[in-house]
């Protein structure tokens, strides 16, 4: 078994770079996602990982071997595209067998093979159909089985799902779930998609203008993250941010609002962050409480969505989002009182945007 090292690398086109001095360390049978908004760096990497582009500086390591100057056929690796590249005039047994054909496999070796990645993906009844007769979840696991019947120790998966419908896309994630469990490989999966990475994933790498924010759990990252970017690209509703200074003491204000942060340790890279200090909060819409013991806030917008509501409220001046039971019966223009949670709330340096608390929020 296998894992994958990047150190320290870069790709550049031009006068843009892509990825920036990146560092990450994968481990064997793990699966990790690499999470971005477009253009931030995520397929360039998988396509270095994969050898189909070359770091302009830095490392990669299969195992202990740097793989760098390897061409893709000798990495052991399989990718699997977005688009599925299936061969539209060859039978979904012929483009499942296709990289085995290539390598002059014994065809009693290949039919093997054949059968146990159709018995693990369902595909057994549609063998004899071509490409055009089936349907995205099937077209992605048939780019599935083609990859698998290499059986590499590595999977590389360039946003498999994108062109599902999201009843179809809920369900493939739980079968890729099962499978990289099953067969027990490395996978690392390319997305643009919060909920496929927090819901699949073992660690997930974050990328913003190709360069790393935070390489964490799904839930370490939902609950310190380690800046002002991922506070706000992970979650959903996103975070609410409101700016602010630090009084003497230990209260945040800003306007009319103030909120009691003196049991927040918060530390900069030079130390305690001192009085008067420029800050931002980040509070997430369920770390809202109501109760008489909040301050008022007038109702701007419902947004009943089944199994809860999602409410933006006006406080002092700020907008904030907020999610309430689905058995709430507000009106838009009532005032409601509410206030943060203390322990819950996030403190942000506005200047570079890294996460002040020191210690663990729960």
């Amino acid at each position: 078994m296998s894992g994958l090292t990047l150190k320290g690398v870069t790709k550049s086109f031009g006068a843009t770079t892509a990825v920036n001095n990146l560092d990450i360390e994968i481990g064997e049978r793990e699966f990790v996602s690499i999470l971005g908004p477009s253009g931030c760096g995520k397929t360039t990497l998988l396509r270095m990982l994969a050898g189909l582009e070359q770091p302009d500086s830095g490392e990669i390591l299969i195992g202990n071997r740097i793989v760098n100057d390897l061409p893709p056929a000798k990495r052991d690796i399989a990718m699997v595209f977005q688009t599925y590249a299936l061969y539209p005039h060859m039978t979904v047994a012929g483009n499942i067998e296709y990289p085995l054909r290539k390598r002059r496999l014994p065809k009693k070796e290949r039919l093997q093979k054949l059968a146990a990645a159709a018995d693990l993906l369902q595909l057994g009844d549609l063998l004899r159909r071509k490409p055009r007769e089936l349907s995205g979840g099937q077209q992605q696991r048939v780019a599935l089985g083609r990859a698998m019947v290499r059986d590499p120790e590595i999977f590389l998966l360039d946003e498999p799902l994108s062109n599902l419908d999201a009843k179809l896309r809920a369900h493939m994630r739980a079968e890729l779930i099962r499978l990289q469990r099953r067969i027990g490989r490395t996978m690392v999966y390319v997305t643009h998609d919060q909920l496929e990475a927090m819901t699949m994933s073992d660690r997930i790498a974050i990328i913003r203008n190709g360069r790393l924010q935070q390489y964490a759990p799904p839930q370490e990252v939902y609950d310190r993250p380690a800046n002002e970017f991922v506070a706000g690209f992970i979650g959903t509703p996103p975070m609410n941010f409101i700016e602010g200074k630090l009084a003497p003491n230990g209260s945040f204000e800003t306007g009319k609002l103030r909120l009691d942060l003196s049991s927040l340790a918060l530390h900069a890279a030079a130390g305690p962050v001192g009085d008067g200090a420029v800050v931002k909060l980040g509070i997430r819409p369920e770390a809202l409480l109501f109760d008489d013991r909040g301050d008022d806030a007038r109702v701007t917008v419902i947004e009943p969505v089944g199994h809860e509501i999602i409410v933006m409220l006006d406080y002092f001046g700020f907008d904030l989002t907020a999610r309430v039971a689905p058995t709430c019966t507000w009106a838009v223009d009532e005032v409601v009182k509410v206030r943060p949670v203390v322990e819950q709330i996030h403190v942000f340096d506005p200047d570079d945007g890294r996460r002040l608390n020191r210690d663990n929020i729960h």
